[in-house]
């Protein structure tokens, strides 16, 4: 008998999106306090996202991926709270990020 695990289907939205560079270390795997993913059984394949409905969206299995290769989909609700961008730089920042931009000094246009 064949020994093998499907994708989560049980939601629209995917959690993880693998690149290409993707090489199956599965160090985001180890790191996820939720266990989301299991190791693809394909060797040098991406992992597979079991569980995606208990993905907590807290970034760790991106800041764990040694050569950048995941990206974390959250939703869109949660994305317009929780993740901004430098206008200047198009640097992307997050909620509880390792090292966040220093804060903003400037008081905001107009003379109160």
């Amino acid at each position: 008998m064949p020994k093998f695990a499907l994708p989560s289907q049980s939601g629209p939205c995917r959690v993880l999106s693998f690149d290409d560079k993707c090489v199956g270390c599965n160090k985001c795997v180890n790191v996820c306090p939720m266990d989301v993913m299991i190791p693809n059984p394909e060797k040098g394949e991406e992992p597979i996202v079991v569980f995606a409905e208990e993905c907590w969206f807290c970034g760790g299995c991106v800041q764990e991926c040694p050569i950048g290769a995941l990206t974390l989909v959250t939703p869109a609700k949660q994305r317009i709270s929780t993740i901004w961008k430098r206008k200047e730089t198009g640097e992307e920042f997050r909620v509880g990020m390792r090292n966040p931009p220093p804060p903003v000094t400037t008081p905001p246009s107009g003379n109160r």
